[in-house]
C-alpha cells in the first residue's frame, strides 16, 4: 500500500548532496540513543497504524491528501541539511527555492510582480492578509460569508479588528444582496472570498465581491486555501470559472500547497498583488540580516523559522508537475470533479439519499432520506459507522437545511439545520472508485434502512 519503491531514490539523492560537502574535513557526529533507534522506530510504525487510511481511495472524509513522492522524497532529502528560510545565511538555498516557487504559484494567478511567501497553513497565511488589510484600513470591519473557515472571525478577534458574517445563499455561498447592505456604511477593511469553502466547496461570486470592492473602497481577499488550484481544470462550471478568472483582480490571495499542491503539512502560501506592501513588515534584526544583501524571506513575513525543507518540496514538485493548464496536475484536479460530479449524479438520483446543490469543485455533500430532518440526522450518525465498518470513510457536517431544499422530497422540516454526510473526493484515483464507493454506500443505505 505504501510506497517503498522511490526509497532508493532517497539514497541516490542523498550521495549526491554528500558529494557536496566531500572537501570538508572527516567528524563522527554525535548521535544520542542511537543503538535504541530501530525498537523506537518499529514502536513509532505501530503506534501511526492508529490511523485511517488517508491515502486510499477508501478515505474520501476531511481534507487529507498524500503528499506526492517526489515531495516527500525531497523534503527529506533536505532534512539532512535542516535549513531554516527566515534569513539568507541559515537556508540560502531553499530560500531561493521558494521565491521560484512562490513565483510559480503567483503565475498560476497571472501575476508576474507580487509579494509572497509559504508559510505553516492556511490559519497564518490568512492572519498575514488580515493583517496587511488591518494595517491600511485601522479599526475597520473585516466580512466573510457564514461558510467561510472559522479561522477568519477567529484571526480578527486576534487582531483586534471588528469581524461580522454575511449571510449565504441556498448554494452555500456569499449573499451579495447582503453582502451591499453590510458594506453601504463604507466601513470595511476587507472582505474574504471563499474559493472553495471548506464544508461544501461553494466558490463565492468574486465578481460581485470586486464590483463593490471598487466602489466602497474595501481590499478584497480571496480564501483559496482549498480550491485555488482548481484554476488549471478544465472542467469547472461556468460560474466557478467565472471567478477563478478574476482571481487576477484580487488584493490578496491564500492558497495551501498541502492540501491540492500534493505537499506535506504544513505549507501554505500568501500573495500580495501590490509589493508595496512589503513595508508593513519592515522591523530591525542586525543579528540576523546580515549575509546578503537580498531579500530575506523572514523580512516579509510574520513568522520568523520556517522550514526550508518545505520549500524543496514544493520546488521539487512544480518542477514535475508545472502548474499550467492541459498539464498533468491539472488533469489530475479535473479526475477530482469528474469523480464528484459522478457521485452527486449517483446520489441525486437514488431515492434512499437527499442530496445538496451539485459541487462546484470536489466535495459532495448529502443525506439518508427519512421522514423528518430530525431523522436524518440521526440516520446520519448511524451510516457514518457502518460506512466505517465497510471501510470507507465519510466525514459528518452540519448544514443549513435550505442547502437541500430543492431535493427535501416531503421531509419534514422540524429543524433549521441538516446533520449529513460529506464527501471530499480529492484524489484522483476516486474518479476510479466511485462505483466502489457507491456499492458501499448502497449496502450502508439497506443496512440502516432496516434499524
Amino acid at each position: 500500500m505504501l510506497d517503498k519503491e522511490n526509497l532508493k531514490l532517497l539514497l541516490e539523492s542523498l550521495e549526491r548532496l554528500d558529494e557536496g560537502f566531500a572537501e570538508l574535513p572527516r567528524f563522527a557526529p554525535q548521535i544520542p540513543g542511537s543503538p535504541r533507534m530501530g525498537k523506537i522506530l518499529a514502536a513509532t510504525a505501530q503506534r501511526l497504524q492508529d490511523n485511517y487510511p488517508y491515502f486510499h481511495p477508501l478515505y474520501a472524509g476531511q481534507m487529507l491528501k498524500p503528499p506526492h513522492p517526489v515531495a516527500r522524497l525531497a523534503y527529506s532529502l533536505a532534512q539532512w541539511i535542516n535549513p531554516n528560510n527566515h534569513a539568507l545565511d541559515g537556508g540560502r538555498a531553499t530560500s531561493a527555492m521558494e521565491k521560484e516557487a512562490v513565483a510559480g504559484i503567483a503565475a498560476m494567478f497571472g501575476w508576474q510582480e507580487h509579494l509572497g511567501h509559504l508559510c505553516g497553513g492556511g490559519t497564518m497565511a490568512n492572519l498575514e492578509a488580515l493583517w496587511v488589510a488591518g494595517q491600511l484600513a485601522p479599526g475597520k470591519r473585516i466580512l466573510a460569508s457564514q461558510q467561510a473557515h472559522y479561522t477568519h472571525a477567529r484571526i480578527s478577534g486576534v487582531l483586534q479588528l471588528p469581524f461580522a458574517a454575511v449571510d449565504c445563499d441556498a448554494r452555500g455561498r456569499m449573499h451579495v444582496g447582503k453582502l451591499r447592505e453590510q458594506v453601504s456604511r463604507d466601513d470595511v477593511a476587507a472582505v474574504v472570498a471563499t474559493m472553495g469553502t471548506t464544508s461544501t466547496g461553494s466558490v463565492d461570486p468574486l465578481a460581485d465581491i470586486l464590483e463593490l470592492g471598487g466602489k466602497h473602497g474595501f481590499r478584497v481577499h480571496a480564501d483559496a486555501a482549498y480550491g485555488g488550484y482548481f484554476g488549471l481544470a478544465g472542467n469547472l462550471g461556468d460560474e466557478a470559472r467565472r471567478g477563478f478568472d478574476l482571481l487576477c483582480r484580487v488584493d490578496s490571495i491564500v492558497i495551501d500547497p498541502h492540501k491540492h499542491g500534493l505537499q506535506p503539512y504544513g505549507c501554505g502560501c500568501v500573495l500580495f498583488r501590490d509589493p508595496g506592501v512589503g513595508r508593513l513588515y519592515k522591523h530591525d534584526s542586525p543579528y540576523t540580516y546580515f549575509s546578503s544583501q537580498e531579500l530575506h524571506l523572514g523580512e516579509i513575513s510574520l513568522e520568523c523559522s520556517r522550514p526550508g525543507a518545505a520549500a524543496a518540496a514544493l520546488w521539487a514538485t512544480q518542477e514535475l508537475l508545472p502548474l499550467v493548464k492541459g498539464g498533468e496536475f491539472a488533469r489530475g484536479l479535473e479526475d477530482c470533479r469528474r469523480a464528484a460530479m459522478d457521485l452527486h449524479g449517483r446520489i441525486a438520483k437514488d431515492e434512499r439519499f437527499v442530496s445538496a446543490f451539485p459541487p462546484e469543485l470536489d466535495i459532495v455533500v448529502f443525506a439518508p432520506w427519512a421522514g423528518s430532518v430530525s431523522e436524518a440526522s440521526k440516520l446520519t450518525r448511524n451510516c457514518f459507522n457502518a460506512a466505517a465498518r465497510h471501510d470507507l470513510h465519510l466525514a459528518v457536517a452540519e448544514l443549513p437545511v435550505r442547502f437541500f431544499e430543492e431535493n427535501l422530497r416531503g421531509i419534514k422540516k422540524d429543524r433549521d439545520s441538516l446533520t449529513c454526510l460529506r464527501s471530499v473526493l480529492m484524489k484522483p484515483e476516486h474518479l476510479e472508485w466511485v462505483g466502489r464507493i457507491w456499492e458501499i454506500l448502497g449496502e450502508v443505505a439497506e443496512e440502516c434502512g432496516k434499524d
